[in-house]
């Protein structure tokens, strides 16, 4: 998987090199890791640790954001909408076709809908959300009749890892 040029990452722009180019099990190890990180990032900002990564479809990487809420005073400001309105200006075109959303956690309901607009090819998300989740959990957006479009969608990917980040950052709120 190749960084493209123009990748939003965290802080500096692009993904950090060492994650784009770690793994060797492919464009989906790889985009998962820099979600990872990007959720990691997040919370060291105070943000709910959710990090997103849009992968076009020659396995480029087109964006990688992390929640930006707190910061932004923004409640819309999720990991995944922040990727794909990057992703979707670095190609310049309003749909996402052929690409794949990496994410660390379940989308939530408004998420789930806008990877639908934005017509991404693939969902492949980490850990399950049982309360907010809106694809396996909650309304399940893509089995609904209004759906506008389906995306394929993968879960438990990299579960163990992202689980754990969460739990992290939720314990060290209650201390």
């Amino acid at each position: 998987m190749k960084p493209a040029s123009n990748a939003q990452g965290d802080d500096t722009g692009s993904p950090s090199a060492s994650t784009a180019a770690s793994g060797d099990a492919g464009p989906a190890a790889d985009a998962m890791a820099l979600a990872l990180e990007q959720a990691r990032l997040a919370a060291r900002r105070g943000e709910v640790p959710v990090g997103a990564v849009v992968v076009g479809p020659d396995g480029t990487i087109l964006a990688a954001c992390g929640n930006r809420t707190e910061e932004c005073h923004d409640a819309a400001a999720h990991a995944e909408l922040l990727a794909m309105r990057h992703a979707a200006a670095a190609l310049g075109q309003t749909r996402l076709m052929g690409c794949d959303l990496y994410v660390t956690l379940e989308p939530c309901p408004m998420c789930a809908a806008a990877a639908g607009l934005f017509r991404v090819r693939r969902i492949i998300f980490a850990a399950y959300d049982p309360k907010g989740g809106g694809i396996e959990h909650g309304p399940r957006i893509f089995a609904t009749a209004g759906a506008v479009h389906r995306p394929e969608c993968i879960g438990g990917v990299r579960e163990t890892d992202a689980a754990r980040l969460l739990r992290e950052f939720f314990a060290a709120l209650r201390q």
